[in-house]
């Protein structure tokens, strides 16, 4: 029992990561994957799943047993180190979580019945609203939210994944023929997928992030311990998308149905395809589900992204003193709402193509940081006993070459 209330005390930065990482990746990536493509997609998704898992552990793992943020130790790499990842994160600035509120403010326009109202206002509300809550609410509060609607959220996804397999696959329309995967359209769409799966390998340092300020508040749990929350919330990653993917192909694929790029009529295909293959008593439960599945992921996003660009800022110009105050939190804050307001109403016609360079670009940056992130962990910064053993250590490179292997291809297929 007291192992039991201890892993529930250390629930935290694990839980951050699952709620950020179920969003696009899952909600629309799986979905759109099982839709199109069928039962095949949960190779891709298993794979990305295994293969970036240390990228994102050794975030915990360094973290842990230095006190410092992964960023912290991509300096300590040397300087080159941290300016790749500040212009990865400045890319990201631009295009994440705009990604992230325009899906959010369709599924809210949909589960709403908004009318008249356009999907860029729609998305400042939510700026608004959320930036209140990052800046009034700070960690404790994100923390402690986002358990009830991670918890909430994996229930409504066991149930309503278990009624779809009850309910059995939709029968193939007449002649149906399978969307072809190794085609040029189906690797952009693979690398989409991978590239987000289960998160952008950057998010690797927020997870760092997370656990420091974390322990500003509670005793620092032991290695053991703080690899046991993300190792949790990495597993529900995994097994929701799975869920989506499963959701997509039974009621979806063979059916000839595309699934739109626009984020309103993408939500109301998403709710539409649960009801119409559950019943229409669920249509209010499976589109809360989604809004907050999104709304989780913008909130954790939002905040990540804010920390990670004053830890940036701080190490490039440490002469200028300490950024990392609740001033200097709020003022990013707003600021990235207001940034991403401007690109989703500049862009909203659109965000399909930016979407898909934003995902391009972290699945072919993934390799980079997954190694920058193994040079953290077998550095002198963490003594010999607590750093990853073989077994990871060769993941690891799996992975990295996994990743390269599939970008030479894309690259390969777009050339000849």
């Amino acid at each position: 029992m007291d192992k039991l209330r201890i892993l529930i005390k250390n629930l935290g930065p694990g839980l951050l990561f699952a709620s950020m990482a179920i969003g696009t990746s899952h909600l629309v990536l799986s979905t759109k994957a099982g839709a199109q493509y069928g039962w095949i997609m949960i190779i891709p998704i298993i794979l990305a799943n295994i293969f970036k898992y240390p990228f994102f552990e050794f975030g915990v793992r360094y973290t842990s047993v230095t006190n410092k943020t992964l960023i912290e130790g991509y300096l300590n790499r040397g300087k080159g180190y941290l300016w790749f990842y500040a212009f990865i994160t400045l890319f990201s600035t631009f295009t994440i979580l705009a990604a992230l509120y325009t899906v959010t403010a369709g599924l809210f326009i949909n589960l709403f019945k908004i009318t008249g109202v356009s999907l860029s206002m729609v998305a400042l509300g939510l700026f608004v609203f959320i930036s209140v809550l990052l800046i009034v609410g700070k960690y404790k509060f994100l923390e402690i939210s986002l358990k009830f609607v991670v918890s909430i959220l994996f229930i409504a996804l066991i149930v309503t994944t278990g009624l779809v397999l009850f309910n059995g696959q939709t029968i193939p329309v007449e002649n149906f023929e399978p969307t072809p995967i190794f085609n040029e359209v189906g690797i952009l769409f693979l690398i989409g997928l991978m590239g987000w799966m289960p998160t952008t390998v950057e998010a690797s340092s927020w997870i760092s992030l997370w656990s420091i300020e974390k322990w500003k508040t509670q005793e620092k749990p032991t290695l053991k311990e703080s690899l046991q929350d993300f190792n949790i919330g990495y597993f529900l990653t995994g097994l929701l998308a799975i869920f989506f993917m499963l959701i997509g192909w039974f009621t979806l694929y063979g059916t000839n149905t595309i699934l739109s790029d626009n984020a309103v009529s993408f939500a109301d295909q998403v709710v539409q395809l649960f009801t119409t293959h559950i019943g229409p008593w669920a249509y209010i439960f499976i589109a809360i589900s989604a809004f907050a599945t999104m709304f989780s992921t913008c909130m954790t996003a939002h905040d990540a992204v804010s920390r990670v660009s004053l830890d940036i800022l701080d190490l490039l110009f440490p002469k200028k003193g300490t950024l990392q105050t609740k001033l200097s939190f709020a003022i990013t804050v707003i600021l990235l709402a207001i940034i991403n307001y401007v690109v989703i109403a500049a862009f909203a016609a659109n965000m399909g193509n930016l979407v898909a360079l934003a995902t391009f670009v972290s699945f072919v940056v993934a390799p980079l940081i997954g190694y920058m992130n193994l040079k953290n962990v077998m550095s002198s910064d963490v003594s010999p006993e607590f750093r990853p053993n073989k077994s990871l250590q060769i993941l690891t490179y799996l992975g990295i070459l996994f990743l390269s292997l599939f970008s030479v291809y894309y690259f390969w297929i777009i050339i000849f």
